[in-house]
């Protein structure tokens, strides 16, 4: 039973390494052993497998007092497991996508309102909601020959860098 209770804590200890220091075997042996690559070899999945095997087959060699081949076949059982259970875990986090940055593409099509001037034949700055951000970009209005001021509601008609864009300002509503 001490020798299963031992195998269990080097597990332990393995896996507290893996977690504070990183992945111990990503890059071992500098690619020789290319089949080892597989997330079965990872650090998480072999410190669930060692320690799941001595913990499960100290339990079935000590209070259940089960023989030894029956405690290594109880302590592998339970070893694969968590093994198993490692590694979906590990997948789980390595496969979590964030969304992407808001591009100027994605701003085309939506109002905006000035923040500085925009010249005639110049930049100004616009901000944009954008996917529950607030934007801001350089901002130029080809189609205008007077300027633009800030607080006016315009409208984002094109990109011209990931930056920059085109506007244009909104029709007002006709009063009477």
């Amino acid at each position: 039973m001490t020798t299963f209770l031992i195998i269990g804590a080097v597990g332990l200890g393995l896996l507290l390494v893996s977690l504070v220091i990183g992945d111990l075997l990503d890059g071992f042996l500098g690619g020789l052993l290319d089949w080892l690559a597989s997330d079965w070899f990872s650090t998480a999945a072999l410190a669930g497998f060692v320690s799941a095997f001595g913990f499960g087959g100290a339990i079935a060699h000590g209070p259940l007092d089960l023989g030894l081949l029956p405690s290594i076949l109880i302590g592998s059982a339970f070893g694969a497991l968590f093994a198993w259970f490692a590694l979906w875990l590990t997948r789980l986090l390595k496969e979590e996508h964030t969304d992407a940055a808001p591009s100027g593409e994605a701003a085309v099509g939506l109002d905006a309102a000035v923040i500085t001037t925009i010249p005639a034949d110049g930049f100004g700055v616009v901000r944009v909601a954008l996917g529950g951000h607030t934007v801001t970009y350089n901002a130029k209005a080809p189609d205008t020959d007077e300027a633009i001021t800030p607080g006016t509601a315009v409208h984002v008609t094109g990109v011209l860098s990931p930056t920059a864009v085109t506007v244009a300002p909104t029709w007002r509503e006709i009063t009477s």
